[in-house]
């Protein structure tokens, strides 16, 4: 089991099963990504391997985060997926990370190939168990239609129940109409809401991971 409550304090992440799959759904600028990214610091810090597919920030970017927010990281615990499709061998080396190009964000066979040979470079490197954050959904959704990304995700699951990862997702919940939002979220095992609090700072809530949801509360 996963425990993610030295991020977020809610019972329901205390034992999250391996092979899981998590939403995260927000409106812009509400700290979706920074919370996929401290789950998955919080792996790194653990020992876990980490993947990180991103849509927006080059492999070198991703790679020095990661670098800032795990002061004694090892390389070999990463692996970056670029989708931007800007220049980039396919396995080019940043340091010891696992790291792949594809074309766009549209190409969701390209990504599934790189997460494979991620995840088989995390394994062959000891990680016997990580997680995998993907950054962002609402990116290729303007790539692709929604049921494409749905099967992407679907796939992408049993993927990371195979190798015993978890998976958080991000997507923009004031980017897509509520159809979209409703055949993205079936994907998935459970979600995290994030909003901004009234008073300002932020607030999130889980759904689906462990009984009712929880109430909202400060994060």
């Amino acid at each position: 089991m996963y425990d993610l409550t030295s991020v977020l304090e809610f019972d329901a992440l205390s034992e999250v099963r391996p092979g899981s799959s998590i939403l995260i759904s927000g409106p812009a600028m509400s700290g979706k990504e920074r919370l996929a990214y401290d789950i998955l610091a919080d792996g790194l810090d653990k020992g876990d391997g980490a993947v990180v597919v991103t849509t927006g920030d080059g492999a070198g970017s991703v790679v020095e985060e990661f670098r800032s927010l795990v002061p004694d990281l090892d390389d070999s615990q990463l692996g970056v997926i670029d989708c931007r499709g800007e220049g980039g061998t396919d396995e080019e080396a940043i340091g010891n990370a696992h790291t792949h190009h594809v074309s766009s964000p549209g190409d969701l066979t390209g990504i599934g190939i790189g997460i494979t040979k991620a995840l088989e470079g995390l394994h062959n490197a000891g990680n016997e168990q990580g997680r995998l954050a993907l950054v962002s959904l609402s990116t290729m959704l303007t790539y692709t239609d929604k049921k494409t990304v749905f099967k992407f995700c679907h796939v992408l699951s049993s993927r990371l129940d195979s190798a015993g990862y978890i998976g958080v997702f991000t997507i923009d919940s004031g980017a897509h109409d509520d159809q979209t939002l409703q055949v993205i979220k079936q994907a998935f095992d459970g979600m995290i809401d994030v909003r901004d609090a009234e008073g300002g700072g932020r607030e999130a809530r889980v759904l689906g991971l462990a009984g009712e949801p929880t109430d909202w509360q400060d994060i």
